[in-house]
């Protein structure tokens, strides 16, 4: 029970690797609470209740601060502290640069980038007055190497990182971590619909040669949240299957 006792809120915890995330805190004895615009994120919060864990599922959008802040106080008055938070939410808006327009630049920009400043400045204080905290983002490799077809998505993921690595200089002396998580190709919701030929040609630039599940992600957010990752901050842990070595 790595996890016992703690206080967790993930982001975008309906589905794929929130919801692997969930269920895995879960698991390991947090009390965790789902934060989704999906109403998919109550199936999985009565699964962890099912299972034996304790959950709670709360719709609300990241790009809403004012939600969010609602929402923090709000489990602060019943659970006396938010231990941990998981900024995983995130959407995608391909398109090539010339071919993008600015509402899917300005979508993307406000999920996967304001959405993280705004659940993190909200959590923060609560966490500094308790003096203890671990902030986990949701990165992803072409944040460190970008892909063809998402700036968008590639700005938003190295912003994060340099979002991480800056809370670990504010926040540290506080007891709180702030690190990331840079996942490579994942087998989601989101990744279903590829053609069975292109996910062929994805598994062959892997040198693990596959692709990875979102339970693979999920425990490289449990060491950064435990006990165990304690001294580790400011870091992008990449799990990709060697992708971006």
């Amino acid at each position: 029970m790595r996890l016992k006792d703690k206080v967790a809120i993930v982001t975008g915890g309906a589905r794929g690797i929130g919801q692997a995330i969930s269920e895995l805190f879960a698991k390991e004895g947090a009390t965790v609470i789902l934060w989704d615009l999906l109403e998919d994120g109550q199936q999985t919060a009565d699964g962890i209740l099912q299972a034996g864990g304790t959950a709670e599922f709360m719709h609300l959008s990241v790009t809403d601060a004012t939600a969010i802040q609602t929402a923090v106080e709000d489990i602060v008055a019943r659970y006396g502290k938010i231990d941990i938070l998981i900024n995983n939410a995130g959407i995608t808006r391909d398109r090539t640069l010339l071919k993008m327009s600015e509402e899917e630049w300005q979508s993307v920009i406000d999920v996967n980038l304001k959405g993280v400043f705004n659940c993190t400045k909200a959590v923060v204080p609560y966490m500094k007055a308790n003096g203890y905290g671990r902030i986990v983002t949701a990165a992803s490799n072409v944040g460190l190497r970008g892909n063809f077809g998402q700036t968008n998505y590639s700005a938003t993921k190295a912003a994060v990182i340099a979002m991480a690595k800056t809370w670990t200089l504010e926040f540290g002396k506080y007891g709180i971590t702030s690190n990331c998580v840079a996942p490579g190709f994942t087998l989601t919701e989101m990744t279903a619909a590829i053609p069975k030929e292109h996910l062929t040609n994805v598994k062959d630039t892997i040198p693990l040669r596959i692709v990875a599940d979102p339970i693979d992600i999920a425990y490289g957010y449990l060491y950064l949240a435990s006990e165990e990752a304690r001294f580790v901050s400011g870091i992008c842990l990449t799990i990709d299957g060697g992708w971006s070595r």
